[in-house]
């Protein structure tokens, strides 16, 4: 894809309130742009993410920020991955100190400064549908719960009770926060600061769960990593789990395929019954649909 064919590809989406991405180039189905994101964080600011960098990259920056200034868009912010430190750079406009994003009614802190992960996983819109589908009335266990969007679509689908499971004081600090701008009733949810790996018995006395959500980093240095540390958690899964618990396992890894968490699950928990795997959302869309998220429903019976 040229440049001039993403003008002509952004020209023809529409500004909206809700969070949306406008381009994925990550996914690979556009060559010369495999670099490139391009995110609607509402309808007046637009986030750009470079993953590396390209010849081409002061023109296609030009392009982006003439496209922003034709349009109602007031703020451009451009985010090189590829640099040390990840800086994010504000080009047009400003950021809000205090920004959120909006899904399906629910509000999100978003931190779109930062040179880390910004507090929320786009991609994972079809999971926390899912939850939010499936949670009235549940006990809900969310590990590695990072800032508690599960938690706060199974509390927008009326779970019984949320608890989420990081070991990230601040990312569960943010969790609070999103549960208190979505007015949210606190009763019945709890944050724990817990390594997951080490608190199985903790966990078990709080169940047992009839929703359990298992989204873990692919690989996280001295925490957890999926090829050796996902499989202690589903040999403990029946422990945690009531009579007709439903599973959501998510991976996303490109080196893994379905087949290593089902495989894990008919070994170690075959009380757990594959259901299906989400759709991924279309704007989403990868070249290799087998190697991108996954996320996989169980039903124990």
């Amino acid at each position: 894809m040229t440049i001039s064919e993403l003008q002509q590809h952004l020209q023809a989406q529409n500004a909206t309130d809700e969070f949306k991405r406008l381009f994925h180039g990550r996914g690979g189905l556009y060559e010369g742009l495999k670099h490139l994101t391009i995110d609607n964080i509402n309808k007046d600011i637009l986030s750009v993410a470079l993953y590396f960098e390209e010849e081409n990259e002061a023109e296609l920056i030009e392009m982006i920020k003439s496209f922003v200034e034709a349009t109602d868009y007031n703020t451009l912010v451009v985010q090189r991955r590829y640099l040390q430190g990840a800086p994010s750079e504000v080009l047009l406009g400003e950021v809000p100190e205090d920004l959120t994003i909006l899904e399906n009614g629910m509000k999100l802190k978003l931190n779109l400064l930062s040179n880390k992960n910004n507090y929320y996983f786009p991609d994972m819109k079809m999971g926390r549908e899912f939850v939010r589908e499936n949670a009235k009335d549940k006990r809900v266990l969310n590990l590695f719960s990072y800032t508690c969007a599960f938690s706060v679509a199974a509390k927008f689908g009326g779970a019984k009770s949320v608890v989420n499971v990081d070991m990230s004081k601040g990312a569960l600090k943010v969790g609070m926060a999103n549960h208190s701008i979505n007015n949210l009733d606190p009763k019945g949810v709890s944050f724990l600061p817990y390594n997951i790996l080490k608190s199985f018995a903790s966990l078990k006395r709080k169940g047992p769960y009839d929703l359990i959500i298992i989204d873990p980093p692919s690989f996280q240095r001295g925490s957890f990593e999926a090829t050796k540390d996902y499989e202690k958690l589903i040999i403990k899964l029946p422990q945690l789990a009531s009579e007709n618990c439903i599973l959501l396992s998510c991976l996303n890894s490109p080196d893994l395929e379905s087949e290593f968490i089902l495989n894990m699950i008919k070994r170690h928990a075959p009380s757990f019954k594959f259901v299906k795997r989400l759709d991924n959302l279309e704007e989403f869309k990868s070249a290799d649909e087998a190697r991108s998220l996954k996320n996989l429903v169980f039903i124990r019976e």
